[in-house]
C-alpha cells in the first residue's frame, strides 16, 4: 500500500451532497478529501434533475407550438429534431458542470482522489493502493436505478435515467415501466417530443402524492396522448423483432404491448454495496445506511447523507443534510435534521408539489381539528389569461390555524409552493399568508386567496352579520 494521507473530514461521493459538504468544509478551513469513482456531479448533474428537466423544457416548447392556436397564433405539429433536443440536453450539464469540477474544487483547498472508496476499518477508508484516515468521515454515495425483477429483463435492452438521455433518436413507441415522478415526467416529456408513449403502473399513477392532486394529470397525460395502464402485472419480457414486448396481466386479463424501447422507472435502491460498511462497524440494509437523527451511522467518526440513507430521495434534501453534518463534524454543534417542511416537486405540466402534511397523514395525525382550505387556478385572473387553470392549491391547518401542510398542482407549482415552505418551517398561521398584499394579476395571488377562505364562514357567516347590524345602528 501506498503513504496514508490524513485529513479533517474525507467525504465519499462528489454528487451534491458530498460536493456541498466538501466545499463548506474546506473553505471553514479543514482539510478535505473528497472521493469519486464516477463523475463529478454525481446523479443529479449527469442523469437526473438537470437533463430531465432540460428534456422536459423541449418538450415545453414543442407542447407550446402545439397549442398556441388558443392565443390566435398559428399552432402547428412541430417539427423536432431529436439530435439537437440531445444536443440541448447535453449542453445544459456541460454549462453546470465546470460548477462541480474537480478542478474548481481543488482551486477551494479540497483534495479529490478518483477511485473507488472502501473502508478497511472504523477509522480508515483505502483507494486502490493509497489509505485516508479522517477525523471525520461522510458517506454520499447517492441512488441508482432500482430493477423489478421481471423474467427475461436481464435479455433486452432497456433504459433508465442513467442512459435514456443518450438517446440521438426518438423513440417511435416508448414503454414506461413505473408511474412515479421519474416515469410521469419523462412519459409527457417523450410524448410531447412525438414519440408515442405507454405508461405501466402495478399500483396508482404517482400513488405517494395527494390523490386529489395525481388525478389532474391523470387526467392530462392522456389528453395529450400518453397511455396509462394502472394496476398492471407484468408477466415477462422479450425481444420482438427490432423492438420489445411485455407479457402482462391487468384487470384479470392477460395482453401482449410491444414497443421500440423500455424505460425502467420503478424506483431506486441506495449505494451501499462495495464500501466495506462491515468493516467499519456500519450498519446498513438494502434500504440504505442506518443514521440518527444527526446522521450518525452506528460509527460516531461517520456520517452518511442523501440518497445512500433510504429517506428522501431528493437534490435539496441532500444539501439540507451537508449543512447539519457540517455543523456537527466541524463544529461539534448537536444540529438534527427537521423533516416538517419538506417539499417535493414532480415536474409534470402541470406540476405537483407538497410540504409538509398531505390532507390525509393530517387527519391521521390531528384527527378533527384538521382543517382544508383551497382555492382553485380557474379562480385565478393570471392563470385565465395564460389558459392555465388546471389546478388547485390545498392548504391543511390544524388547531388554531396552525399551517400542517400545502398541495399544489398547476403552472408552476414549485415556484408557489415557496412561501409555504417558509411559512411552515417558520410556525406561522394561516393568518399570516392572508394578510399579505399579493400583487394582481399573478398567479402567486391563489395562495392569498386559500388562506383568505380559511376565514370565510367566520367573516361572512350570520354572526358577523349580526354584529355588523349592531354596529351600524350606532349614532
Amino acid at each position: 500500500m501506498g503513504d496514508t494521507l490524513r485529513a479533517d473530514i474525507c467525504v465519499i461521493g462528489g454528487g451534491s451532497g458530498g460536493l456541498s459538504v466538501a466545499a463548506g468544509a474546506a473553505q471553514m478551513g479543514a482539510r478535505t478529501i473528497l472521493i469519486e469513482k464516477h463523475e463529478m456531479g454525481g446523479d443529479c448533474l449527469n442523469t437526473g434533475c438537470v437533463p430531465s428537466k432540460a428534456l422536459i423544457a423541449a418538450g415545453e416548447a414543442a407542447e407550446t407550438v402545439r397549442r398556441s392556436g388558443v392565443f390566435g397564433v398559428n399552432g402547428h405539429e412541430p417539427n423536432v429534431d431529436f439530435a439537437r433536443v440531445h444536443d440541448h440536453v447535453k449542453g445544459v450539464i456541460a454549462a453546470i458542470a465546470p460548477h462541480d469540477s474537480v478542478e474548481r474544487f481543488e482551486s477551494l483547498g479540497v483534495q479529490v482522489i478518483k477511485g473507488a472508496a472502501r473502508f478497511t476499518g472504523p477509522k480508515e477508508v483505502a483507494v486502490e493502493d493509497r489509505r485516508i484516515r479522517a477525523r471525520r468521515f461522510v458517506i454520499a454515495t447517492g441512488s441508482s436505478p432500482a430493477l423489478p425483477p421481471i423474467p427475461g429483463l436481464d435479455e433486452v435492452p432497456f433504459l433508465t435515467n442513467e442512459t435514456v438521455f443518450d438517446l440521438q433518436e426518438r423513440p417511435d413507441h416508448l414503454i414506461v415501466i413505473g408511474g412515479g415522478p421519474i416515469g410521469a415526467e419523462l412519459a409527457q416529456a417523450q410524448r410531447r417530443l412525438g414519440a408515442k408513449v405507454t405508461l405501466l403502473e402495478m399500483f396508482a399513477l404517482m400513488g405517494k402524492d395527494d390523490p386529489e392532486a395525481a388525478e389532474v394529470v391523470r387526467r392530462r397525460l392522456p389528453a395529450e396522448g400518453v397511455e396509462i395502464r394502472e394496476g398492471v402485472r407484468i408477466e415477462a419480457v422479450a425481444r420482438k423483432g427490432n423492438g420489445i414486448a411485455l407479457s402482462i396481466e391487468a384487470d384479470g386479463e392477460a395482453r401482449e404491448i410491444e414497443g421500440s424501447h423500455l424505460l425502467i422507472a420503478a424506483g431506486r435502491r441506495p449505494n451501499v454495496s462495495g464500501l466495506g460498511l462491515q468493516a467499519a462497524e456500519i450498519d446498513y440494509s438494502s434500504r440504505g445506511i442506518v443514521v440518527d437523527r444527526r446522521l450518525r451511522t452506528s460509527n460516531r467518526k461517520v456520517f452518511a447523507i442523501g440518497d445512500v440513507t433510504g429517506g428522501y430521495q431528493f437534490t435539496h434534501m441532500a444539501g439540507y443534510h451537508a449543512g447539519i453534518v457540517i455543523r456537527n463534524a466541524l463544529f461539534a454543534l448537536p444540529a438534527k435534521v427537521n423533516d416538517n417542511a419538506v417539499p417535493w416537486v414532480t415536474y409534470t405540466d402541470p406540476e405537483v408539489a407538497q410540504v409538509g402534511l398531505t390532507e390525509a397523514q393530517a387527519r391521521e395525525r390531528h384527527g378533527a381539528a384538521v382543517r382544508v382550505s383551497r382555492w382553485s387556478f380557474a379562480e385565478n385572473d393570471r392563470a385565465r389569461a395564460e389558459r392555465a387553470t388546471e389546478g388547485f392549491v390545498k392548504v391543511v391547518t390544524g388547531k388554531r390555524g396552525r399551517i400542517l401542510g400545502v398541495t399544489l398542482v398547476g403552472r408552476h407549482a414549485g415556484e408557489l409552493l415557496q412561501p409555504w415552505i417558509l411559512a411552515i418551517t417558520q410556525g406561522l398561521k394561516i393568518g399570516a399568508m392572508a394578510g399579505i398584499i399579493a400583487p394582481y394579476p399573478t398567479l402567486g395571488e391563489i395562495n392569498k386567496r386559500a388562506a383568505g377562505a380559511y376565514f370565510t364562514e367566520a367573516l361572512f357567516g350570520p354572526r358577523t352579520r349580526r354584529v355588523v347590524g349592531l354596529l351600524q345602528r350606532l349614532p
